[in-house]
Parts: structure tokens; C-alpha cells; sequence
């Protein structure tokens, strides 16, 4: 299939396509809910328009565990319907809808104590193991193992031998979820939806007690657009209650925000060739593979400061520190953390006070004639949540309109690309570049890995890797602004690649050398270059500051030392 390109002229065209005819359906977020719902509304024949304030993935959807999985933990609740779900929504997007971007990951469970406990964790990874294989979507990821002691040590040597007394060994999967995102974006897109991100809704339009659009602000351009649609989606995350707010109605349920950190700690300071999961007293722990890479994480702590940019503070990143070296027989340092990223989990509020007990369901709601609201829910199970959200949004268009098709629809990128995976030798030799960064390009644009090595042959020094990131090749800086809708340095250091926690400089370095290769797709002088990058460096170092404080109130208010950048 064709794929579209969401460079600024195509971003010019969608907010003023959207402005001239009433959509069927307007998504406001472009988290990995939005864009998903996007997706099912465009391939069902609707006309689609999604509008984000930020980046894509800017918020939840970019600052996650990076795991597709069932929820193991939940079969410990007793959710088994939820597992079910999310093993089944696993299964196809290993399979089927996204094999370039999920694949599978081991994780070793240590048993510390004889007896009982393999029986008892041991039977609830088989079951998981059962219910994916009942399904039909277990193919393709190893059934579960029992390990002795000696056997798991050899696996995860950077085990303490008092720390085991022997162990599971699991698989699930894993992605790069903002890149996810910008792809399902993309998808959406080439089936036809107008797609503009930096485009914030003020407010909503209405005729009687009836949703019938809202009001868009091209925080980039400035001007603002009336977008009508026969229906709205609201899938803000955890802004799900302050856009709520613009019409007056807090709806039939209430979103709260748990905030998880993650660590990210070089490659070679943990020796293993499996993640790891440990319990803790609240939840569980994971160590995570990620390229040349872990991430350790997550907590799991109320939060009520500023959504946009949850800070990590000396306490969280001490937290998991001292939990991931109570197994570990080399401990790991603060020295040792090349990134820090937090993250919020919207979560739909319930009687317990603990956010771990939150629900992970989802909910869809109806509060208002033509607006529908989405909110809670996993990652791994955003498809059936935008099905559920387009199913309500179909309801109240009162025509009749096709079932969802997601479940058969590739996300663009998976067409070709085993095929292209098989010949990955001989596009290197096609393209002098060594095998691995072709193999790098393929887990992260599947086939259209081609239109980045088209980059190359016409501009060979796009060919050449980031002077201080050289895990990525420069043209992918010029492609995440022509095709992936980057309008910001942020926006690539970040999300459309990892610099920004995989170096120990937090891309400062590559700062400037991404900013000129931007500069020419987005017309750039050097004073916003200039901009760019001190934007950049004041974000880094706010973000480091908030780190060396001891608690959330205080690494908030280093946070928001650092504005949100504005085009001038």
C-alpha cells in the first residue's frame, strides 16, 4: 500500500481540509488511543480528522514500559478477561499487524522459595501460556520454562546466587511505543484521515446541548480553525477531565494519573541475555533488553502536579535502584543511569486509594449528544479500545456504517517486510551500508525503511551515522521531519528516536547536528536553530535538576524551569 507523508505541507493541508467540510468523526489526542481510533474510523469509510496539542506519543504513549504484553499480574487478580484481551491483541500485532515494530522479548523470574512457589508462579505462566495458545496467537513466541538454579545463573550470570533458588523463564514482546504511534498516525493517514499535530483544541462547538465540532489552534501558525464533525472523540489520556471541562460536563467517570519512572542503564552493566521481573511490595519490577540497553522499571505513585511533564525525583530513581540491587551481584550506581523518563498511566478511578489497584479497564462513554469519551485501558489493548470508541461514535451518526476492520489492517511497514528482512544482505551490499544498520532501519520503518535508503543514494552523507549518537544514521533526523511529522528537535531526540535516554549526555551533543538536518525540511534559519537547540539544553538540564530533588513537589517545580518551545 501506498504510505503518506506527514511533512508540513501535509500537516497545512489537513488543518485546512479539515476547516472546509464537517468531518464524520474528529479524534482529539494522538496518543496511541487517538491515532488508533483514527485508524478504525478512516478504514470503516468515515472522514476522519485527528488533531494532537503536542507531538504524537508526547505524553503517556511515549513514556511507557515498551512492553506488548497479556498482564501476567493480572491473572493473579483474577482478570482474566483482561488477559485474554491483551494476549490476543499481542498475538496479532506479533503476527500480523505489526511484526516490524513488536517482537519478542524473554523474561526470567527468579524463585525465592523452594517448593510452593514454583507450583504457584509456575501455574500461572503456564496459564498465560494456554490462553494465548487457545486463541490461536501464542505462535511465534517460546512456551515457558523451568530453570534450576544453576541453569538460570548460566542465562543471568548479574544474579546474586542467594537470590534464586531457581527460575521461570517466560516470552513476551515488546516496541518502541512512540514510534508505534507515529506509524498507526501514518497508517491512518494514507487511509485518508487529516492528521495535524501542535493543533490544540480551545474549546468545543456547539448548537444546543450537542457537540457538533471544535475550535483548533495551529499552535505552530497561530491561526485558529472551527473543525465541524458529526461526532468527537475525546481520547485526552490523562487529560481526559480537563477536556471535559470545555463542555462543561466531567462525564460519568473520573481519570487519575500514576506516574511510573524508568531507568536507563548501558548494555554491559548488566550481564544477562534475558529481562528480568522481580515483585516488589507494591508491584512488579522489569528489566528490560533494549538494543544496547536496559530499562529498569516501574513505580507506581499518585500524581497530581503538571501532566504535560512528570518529573522524576531523586526518590523514585532511588527506589529503583535499591530494588533492582537487592538481585543483582554487581549493584548498579547512579553513574551508572544514562537516561530517566516518568510517565502517566490514566487510570479510571475506583475505591481504593492505591493507584496500583486502579482499574486497568477501559470505558466509553456517551455524556453529551455528539461527543464520545475513551478513557483507562492498557497499551497493548488500544485497538479494541478505538473499536469500542468508533462503535459509540457509529451509534450516534444513525447511518449505517462498516464493521471494524483493524484486526486485518497492517499498520504501513509491514507489507514487504519479511521479504525485505530475508534479503537484508543484499540491500546492504546494494547500499554499502553494513548489514546491522539495515537491519536497525527494518525493526524501525519495516519496508518503508526503503524510502530512508531513497534519503541516502541522493544525499550519501544522510548515509553516515550522528557524530554522538551513532546508533542512528543521520538521515533518519531529515526523515522524521519530511515524513514523520517532527516539527521540533524535541520531537526527534525524543520520540522519533531515543537519544534523549540513551546517552549519557542526553543528546545534548547531537543537538545541533540534528537541528541543521531539520532545518532545510522545515525551513529553518540559524537563528531557530539557535532556538532549537537552547530549547533543547534547558529542557535536558531542567529535567536533571528536577532529578537531584527529593521528592515530587519540588522536582515539578525544577521541571517547568524549562517552557514548552514556541516557534517565533
Amino acid at each position: 500500500m501506498r504510505t503518506a507523508t506527514l511533512g508540513p505541507a501535509q500537516r497545512a493541508e489537513s488543518l485546512a481540509s479539515m476547516a472546509e467540510r464537517e468531518l464524520d468523526v474528529l479524534v482529539v489526542g494522538g496518543g496511541v488511543v487517538g491515532a488508533g481510533t483514527a485508524l478504525d474510523a478512516a478504514t470503516r469509510g468515515l472522514s476522519t480528522g485527528l488533531v494532537e496539542a503536542r507531538d504524537w506519543a508526547s505524553g503517556t504513549s511515549s513514556r511507557s514500559s515498551k512492553l506488548i504484553h497479556g498482564g501476567l499480574r493480572y491473572l493473579e487478580m483474577l482478570d482474566f478477561a483482561l488477559v485474554r484481551e491483551a494476549l490476543k491483541e499481542r498475538g496479532l500485532l506479533l503476527e500480523r499487524l505489526a511484526p516490524h515494530l513488536v517482537r519478542p522479548v524473554p523474561f526470567l523470574y527468579p524463585l525465592q522459595h523452594k517448593g510452593w512457589e514454583r507450583l504457584y508462579a509456575g501455574s500461572g505462566v503456564a496459564l498465560y501460556d494456554a490462553m494465548a495458545m487457545a486463541r490461536g496467537h501464542g505462535r511465534g513466541l517460546p512456551l515457558h520454562r523451568h530453570l534450576s538454579r544453576r541453569h538460570a545463573l548460566r542465562v543471568a550470570p548479574c544474579l546474586k546466587k542467594d537470590a534464586l533458588v531457581g527460575a521461570l523463564q517466560y516470552y513476551d514482546a515488546q516496541m518502541d511505543d512512540a514510534r508505534f504511534v507515529a506509524t498507526l498516525v501514518r497508517t491512518a493517514a494514507a487511509y485518508g484521515a487529516k492528521v495535524a499535530n501542535r493543533a490544540r483544541v480551545t474549546g468545543f462547538l456547539r448548537e444546543g446541548e450537542r457537540v457538533v465540532g471544535a475550535r483548533v489552534q495551529d499552535v505552530e501558525g497561530g491561526g485558529e480553525y472551527e473543525v465541524r464533525a458529526r461526532q468527537v472523540v475525546n481520547a485526552t489520556g490523562v487529560w481526559t477531565d480537563d477536556t471535559q471541562a470545555m463542555v462543561g460536563e466531567r462525564g460519568q467517570f473520573h481519570v487519575r494519573a500514576s506516574k511510573g519512572i524508568h531507568l536507563v542503564v548501558p548494555k554491559d552493566r548488566i550481564h544477562s541475555t534475558t529481562g528480568l521481573i522481580l515483585r516488589t511490595e507494591k508491584s512488579v519490577l522489569f528489566v528490560i533488553p533494549w538494543g544496547r540497553h536496559w530499562i529498569v522499571g516501574t513505580t507506581d505513585t499518585d500524581w497530581d502536579l503538571d501532566k504535560a511533564h512528570p518529573a522524576a525525583s531523586s526518590a523514585d530513581i532511588d527506589y529503583l535502584l535499591e530494588h533492582v540491587n537487592s538481585v543483582l551481584a554487581v549493584p548498579l550506581t547512579r553513574d551508572d543511569v544514562e537516561g530517566v523518563y516518568a510517565g502517566l498511566r490514566p487510570l479510571l478511578a475506583g475505591e481504593s486509594d492505591a493507584t496500583s489497584k486502579l482499574s486497568r479497564e477501559h470505558t466509553v462513554a456517551h455524556p453529551v449528544p455528539g461527543l464520545v469519551v475513551v478513557a483507562g485501558g492498557k497499551y497493548t489493548t488500544y485497538r479494541v479500545m478505538a473499536k469500542d470508541a468508533v462503535d459509540a461514535a457509529v451509534h450516534g451518526l444513525d447511518v449505517r456504517v462498516a464493521d471494524c476492520v483493524t484486526e486485518e489492517t497492517p499498520l504501513v511497514g509491514a507489507e514487504g517486510y519479511r521479504a525485505l528482512w530475508n534479503a537484508r544482505a543484499r540491500i546492504a551490499a546494494r547500499t554499502g551500508l553494513h548489514t546491522v544498520r539495515v537491519e536497525h532501519l527494518l525493526h524501525r520503518y519495516g519496508a518503508m525503511a526503503e524510502e530512508v535508503l531513497d534519503l541516502i543514494a541522493s544525499d550519501p552523507s544522510l548515509g553516515e551515522p550522528l557524530q554522538a549518537a551513532d546508533d542512528y544514521l543521520r538521515a533518519e533526523i531529515a526523515y522524521a521531519a519530511s515524513h514523520e511529522g517532527a516539527r521540533h528537535l524535541d520531537d526527534v531526540l525524543t520520540r522519533r528516536t531515543r537519544i534523549s535516554i540513551e546517552t549519557f549526555d542526553r543528546g545534548t551533543r547531537s543537538a545541533r547536528e540534528a537541528a541543521e538536518l531539520m532545518a532545510p525540511v522545515l525551513g529553518w534559519d540559524e537563528d531557530q536553530i539557535d532556538r532549537e537547540v537552547q530549547h533543547y539544553e534547558k529542557r535536558v538540564e531542567a529535567e536533571r535538576e528536577s532529578q537531584r530533588q527529593p521528592d515530587d513537589l519540588t522536582a515539578d517545580a525544577a521541571r517547568l524551569g524549562a517552557p514548552d518551545i514556541v516557534p517565533l
